[in-house]
């Protein structure tokens, strides 16, 4: 008889389970922004460079976890993460709030494809399936 596994839930794209996990790190980021702007004197408009290091950590984190369920590729998968992230995040600030396209986005696209790169890199090598020599 086959146990039954309850507990967890396995997400079999790798870039699926990346974006899952920019979008969970993007929650946290904002949670954690909110309360900054609220246990702080800080004004809402000197915010812009918290904003994009919150992306960038994301899109660090969902190309981390994409390339390391990938195993291959690492920087190529981690920045396909990331440019979906940056594309998912601006399409929804355009339907949510009509916001317009400006160069921020394109700064968006570029910071989220470079971090996602650099989590790739990393979660590539973080990977079950990396090539070390046990001694």
């Amino acid at each position: 008889m086959n146990p039954v596994r309850v507990s967890g839930i396995r997400i079999a794209s790798p870039l699926v389970a990346g974006f899952v996990w920019a979008f969970i790190w993007l929650g946290l980021g904002t949670l954690a922004l909110s309360i900054l702007l609220y246990s702080s004197s800080m004004p809402e408009t000197k915010l812009l460079s918290w904003v994009f290091g919150v992306h960038g950590a994301a899109s660090l984190a969902g190309g981390f976890t994409s390339a390391k369920r990938s195993g291959k590729r690492g920087w190529y998968i981690g920045a396909v993460t990331g440019l979906l992230y940056a594309l998912a995040v601006v399409i929804i600030g355009f339907l949510s709030q009509d916001i317009g396209f400006d160069s921020r986005m394109g700064l968006l696209g570029l910071v989220a494809a470079l971090a996602g790169a650099f989590g790739g890199m990393l979660g590539v090598n973080a990977g079950s399936g990396s090539n070390t020599r046990r001694l």
